[in-house]
């Protein structure tokens, strides 16, 4: 087993090999002049299985290009299988036609990866679970809901927790997290009057002088979440905390969250937010290295992924 890593999240891949006790392949991963990317593999690894890990966040299209370059060059140096260990699933939120004359661009994505001559799909908190669907090879979609459990139960002491969907559509992940914390539930109704922006409707559920923990699994502009959170301190919600799987944070995301009513927001490093988030005492990253080394590990040993989250 070896892992490669791209150079969109090149820190989260350095703990992920730290935790497996394995170096990096050595990997020359540069620019042409204008934009082309160059991939060069500096070791042998004929015969190995290859693990590649590759965030395709901003830019989208730069790391998606990289990381489909970078399973070619391992297709043509004989490796034995590849697994493209994917934190951050970038074009998923377009997985159907929502309008006429639209692309399926997961659909397109996923079709690049099969071509490009990968053999298996690592990912985490997908946006939509029927992309897996996409893929005609085995796809392991990771959870973070028992690191944010964790997290919750040590850092937040609170007796009157209610976990908060943002959305319809994320009610299974919301309610996986209070089956956990043995928590209630609400729902935030809302609608969308265009791409990016909500309007909350209504609150289903009661929050009255209640902790609330909203749970989504992408945050981008930001303006959903400031607008849930205004919508549940109206309400009487004590406390909001906010977690949140992938950080995208486009434009002044991390601003609005610093002057907002959260009380903190709690994401992953799925994404490399460095630079965005550095003196933001609002936001505070838990790494899913642990959690995908792990996974990483019993892949390679042949080993049930699914028992990590009972």
């Amino acid at each position: 087993m070896k892992i490669l890593s791209g150079t969109s999240n090149l820190k989260l891949s350095k703990n992920i090999a730290k935790n497996l006790k394995l170096k990096l392949i050595n990997t020359n991963i540069r620019r042409f002049a204008d934009g082309e990317i160059y991939i060069e593999i500096n070791e042998n690894i004929r015969g190995n299985s290859v693990f590649v890990i590759q965030s395709t966040s901003n830019p989208a299209n730069d790391n998606l290009m990289e990381l489909l370059l970078v399973i070619d060059a391992l297709k043509r140096s004989s490796a034995k299988t590849i697994t493209a260990v994917i934190p951050y699933f970038g074009y998923a939120r377009q997985d159907r036609k929502v309008a006429p004359r639209t692309s399926i661009s997961a659909k397109v994505v996923a079709n690049l990866l099969t071509n490009a001559g990968a053999n298996r799909i690592v990912t985490v908190d997908l946006h939509a679970g029927q992309i897996q669907g996409f893929f005609d090879m085995p796809v392991d979609n990771l959870f973070t809901t028992p690191l944010f459990s964790k997290f919750i139960k040590r850092k937040i002491s609170s007796k009157r927790l209610i976990c908060v969907s943002p959305d319809m559509g994320g009610v299974a992940r919301t309610r996986a997290l209070a089956t956990r914390l043995k928590a209630d539930l609400a729902i935030i109704d809302k609608r969308r009057p265009a791409p990016g922006k909500s309007q909350v409707m209504n609150i289903i559920g009661d929050v009255e002088n209640k902790t609330c923990i909203i749970v989504d699994d992408i945050i981008d502009s930001g303006g959903t979440i400031v607008n849930a959170v205004d919508a549940l301190k109206k309400k009487g919600a004590k406390e909001v905390f906010v977690f949140i799987t992938h950080a995208v944070l486009s434009g002044e995301a991390a601003k609005k969250i610093k002057s907002s009513k959260i009380k903190k927001l709690i994401i992953t490093d799925s994404i490399d937010n460095s630079n965005k988030i550095k003196n933001n005492n609002k936001i505070e990253v838990l790494s899913i290295a642990s959690l995908m080394s792990e996974a990483i590990k019993r892949i390679a040993n042949s080993n049930s992924v699914s028992d990590l989250f009972n």
